[in-house]
């Protein structure tokens, strides 16, 4: 069946369809633009989405370190939870900056300090992510993180090779910056798909990050606001689909072609997989990639997304 499928025949397998590909899939990135919030209706929105009924979907909340106190304070201000869906434990990936040491013992601290909040929630901060240079950074800064931190580098495209090898010697995690504000901070689909086999090679699980607001490829304007310039944008589908293909052994020229496939129509989805034209994927392989390799991507919108899901009739 595919995208045009009705809705009654679809729903029995579109829930087993979303599990194996779209749980803690949204990272909510609603500070950083083009969203831009503030502190306090950030942390408002997390809380709403984890009561809401696509709160499956929703995975950590992202905070640069230097913010942990005005998250501390919003957080610790939020109504007090009532019986019912929703996160009593909040899992934080906070993004590191130039001091890294000091900062590591500042989320220690936060860890310690709110762990256990009197509004009946926990917010621990879980993974860091980190921007570097080179692979002499990775080994580096790899060395003052704890193990326990479940660790991002992301890397530049440009010649990633020797940086995703220094990431998988550290036993570190790999990310890449998938789109932003501008054209050009959109990445060729050639050089995605290189970082995602290189990943598989040195089996170095990642995330993404930025400019994936939609599940397929597609023209967008890259901010909210009216007078933004339009352009094309890599789809989360399209980014996972092709991450867990390639975990499954596909050729890197037909993971190419799946990442810049914009045709709704070209994918298909039953109760044990879902297909790209002849190629297919069993739900066990789906659920492996995103269990081991693919983890997430960080969004500034999670309402973007799942509207699209949901014009889609994937939700």
């Amino acid at each position: 069946m595919n995208l045009q499928t009705s809705q009654t025949v679809r729903n029995s397998a579109d829930v087993i369809y979303a599990a194996w590909l779209l749980r803690d899939l949204i990272d909510y990135a609603g500070l950083f633009p083009p969203a831009s919030l503030a502190m306090a209706p950030s942390v408002a929105n997390y809380d709403a989405y984890s009561r809401s009924e696509w709160n499956w979907i929703l995975g950590r909340f992202i905070v640069p370190v230097a913010r942990l106190g005005e998250f501390e304070e919003a957080f610790a201000g939020l109504p007090t939870p009532t019986p019912g869906p929703g996160f009593t434990n909040w899992r934080l990936s906070a993004l590191l900056g130039s001091e890294v040491v000091a900062e590591v013992a500042h989320i220690r601290e936060f860890n310690a300090r709110i762990e256990r909040s009197g509004s009946g929630r926990r917010a621990v901060v879980e993974s860091v992510e980190v921007k570097v240079a080179s692979p002499t950074e990775v080994k580096r800064l790899s060395g003052m993180i704890p193990v326990k931190l479940a660790t991002y580098f992301e890397v530049p495209l440009s010649g990633c090779s020797e940086c995703i090898a220094a990431v998988a010697g550290c036993g570190r995690r790999a990310k890449i910056r998938t789109g932003g504000e501008t054209a050009d901070k959109f990445p060729a689909s050639e050089s995605v798909i290189e970082f995602l086999r290189l990943c598989v090679a040195a089996n170095v699980p990642f995330k993404a990050t930025a400019g994936l607001h939609h599940p397929l490829r597609s023209v967008h304007r890259f901010t909210y606001q009216t007078e933004s310039p339009s352009g094309i944008m890599h789809g989360f589908v399209n980014v996972f689909l092709a991450a867990a293909f390639l975990w499954a052994g596909m050729e890197t020229t037909l993971a190419v072609q799946l990442l810049d496939e914009q045709s709704a129509e070209a994918f298909h989805f039953d109760l044990d997989g879902i297909g790209w034209h002849q190629h297919r994927l069993r739900r066990h392989e789906i659920a492996a990639a995103r269990r081991s390799f693919a983890v997430s991507f960080g969004s500034c919108s999670f309402t973007e997304p799942i509207d699209d899901l949901r014009s889609l009739r994937l939700l």
